[in-house]
């Protein structure tokens, strides 16, 4: 009986460790999956004619897409867009700029592109130094403020806010009522924030179409409900982390889940890096 013991023993060790070390081997191959990026679309007006082409490029954090950026600058390249959105944390407050400024010294030249803060460059304490780096290649920073364009017979209003880090409440409210302000009833309205959560106050306002990133998708997303684990200023089981969503006002929020790689130390589960490409 004893010898038998034993075998058994030995048997339900042998399988523990096959258990144990099949799932070491999936965990390491889902971390390098959910590494690789993807292309996100998202046709707002799908019956629209002579759409405009957005990429929205958010929470980059100065992250290696390969020799000279190009694995990201060719994802951006094969979409051919109208115009360029910087969400956010496009710089990272750990990280060096090298990454961060070869990718926008490239698109800076092919596209129109605007660019907002996000908390990292704040945390930088670097971020007007960061400002004038992408002033300095012609992108527009907005830092409550707003720019008429017009792109295919359309007439856009592009608004910009600062992320609130260094800022009270009342702050945030003054830069989103500046630029608002400037916008016509008649035009498209954007409006870039580094910020998805603050809907409370998005709501105040009739902007046509937010772009947000931060929330990373809660680095953990729990697939079909859509939701992070957790998310910065949203906390567990997080709502505003990936794709479309409609506010009170009517109003659309896009979430980007953002670029963030090796600037992270949690690793990404069902939740691939990537960019945004809207139509409307």
């Amino acid at each position: 009986m004893r010898v038998k013991d034993k075998e058994k023993n030995k048997k339900a060790e042998a399988v523990i460790r096959i258990v144990f070390y099949s799932l070491i081997a999936l965990a390491v191959i889902l971390t390098i999956w959910f590494f690789v990026p993807v292309t996100e679309r998202m046709d707002l007006d799908p019956n629209g004619t002579n759409k405009v082409r957005a990429v929205l490029v958010t929470d980059l954090h100065s992250c290696y897409y390969g020799k000279d950026m190009k694995n990201l600058i060719k994802r951006i390249d094969k979409e051919n867009p109208d115009i360029v959105f910087l969400g956010g944390d496009i710089f990272d407050d750990k990280l060096d700029d090298d990454n961060t400024m070869i990718f926008l010294s490239d698109i800076s030249k092919k596209y129109k592109c605007f660019y907002v803060s996000g908390n990292h460059e704040f945390w930088s304490d670097r971020c007007d130094e960061m400002k004038d780096k992408v002033r300095s290649l012609g992108i527009t920073v907005l830092e409550g403020d707003c720019e008429t364009i017009e792109i295919n017979g359309k007439v856009i209003d592009v608004c910009g806010v600062d992320d609130p880090t260094d800022m009270v409440k009342s702050q945030f409210i003054e830069q989103l009522d500046n630029a608002y302000a400037k916008t016509s009833e008649d035009h498209f309205k954007i409006l870039l924030s580094h910020r998805p959560e603050q809907t409370d106050i998005y709501s105040k306002y009739d902007f046509d179409l937010i772009l947000s990133g931060h929330a990373h998708a809660g680095q953990i997303r729990i697939p079909f409900a859509n939701i992070g684990v957790y998310a910065p200023d949203q906390g567990l089981f997080s709502k505003y982390v990936n794709g479309i969503y409609t506010l009170e006002n009517g109003s659309r929020l896009i979430v980007s889940r953002g670029l963030a790689r090796e600037s992270t130390p949690a690793p990404r589960f069902f939740n691939h890096p990537e960019i945004v490409v809207i139509d409307f």
